[in-house]
């Protein structure tokens, strides 16, 4: 099932993921700016937010995540997936992003287990990937928790601010990897 067709709102444990609006452009922008996120993630302009996330045309398709403090909801982080249509090697990735409040207290962990459970009941994906830094311990063990396994290195994958290339690591799910909140 392509992409094409936008996602239905995902109701997890702890937040909602509705599909991301150009509304939420500046929230996404104001995350990505924090430095405890875009050491990770890089240089980001509302252009460049727009673009990627809110409306990519690569076939990705991006959340809100949205969590309650004090009764009133507020997007927290970003979730983001795409998936591998080639029925040879159909399987779906995925990224995220939360601010640096909400971190360390399993909203990441929600959203990542809420769209993997998307990707392989509705979706039918037999295989989910994610590619975190390798010295990106927190989130490792985030997906770790949700049931990510580690499959090995993949050095210099990927490219930073500076122009130097960065090791990544890839991990993967089955669908019974997947572990319940």
């Amino acid at each position: 099932m392509p992409t094409s067709q936008e996602p239905p709102a995902l109701l997890g444990n702890r937040s909602t993921l509705r599909p991301a609006t150009y509304a939420d452009a500046a929230c996404f922008l104001q995350i990505l700016d924090q430095p405890d996120v875009s050491f990770w993630w890089g240089n980001f302009d509302i252009d460049r937010v727009n673009r990627e996330l809110v409306l990519p045309w690569d076939g990705s398709a991006t959340f809100a995540i949205e969590s309650e403090r004090d009764g009133e909801a507020q997007v927290t982080g970003l979730i983001q997936f795409w998936e591998e249509e080639d029925p040879e090697y159909r399987h779906a990735g995925m990224d995220v992003a939360v601010h640096p409040q909400w971190q360390g207290k399993g909203f990441g962990s929600d959203a990542v287990r809420t769209v993997a459970q998307y990707l392989f009941e509705e979706r039918g994906h037999h295989r989910l990937v994610i590619d975190p830094a390798t010295g990106n311990e927190r989130a490792i063990r985030s997906y770790e928790k949700v049931g990510f396994r580690r499959i090995g290195v993949m050095r210099r994958y990927e490219r930073s601010d500076d122009g130097s290339w960065h090791d990544c690591l890839l991990m993967d799910m089955l669908p019974e990897d997947l572990r319940k909140a």
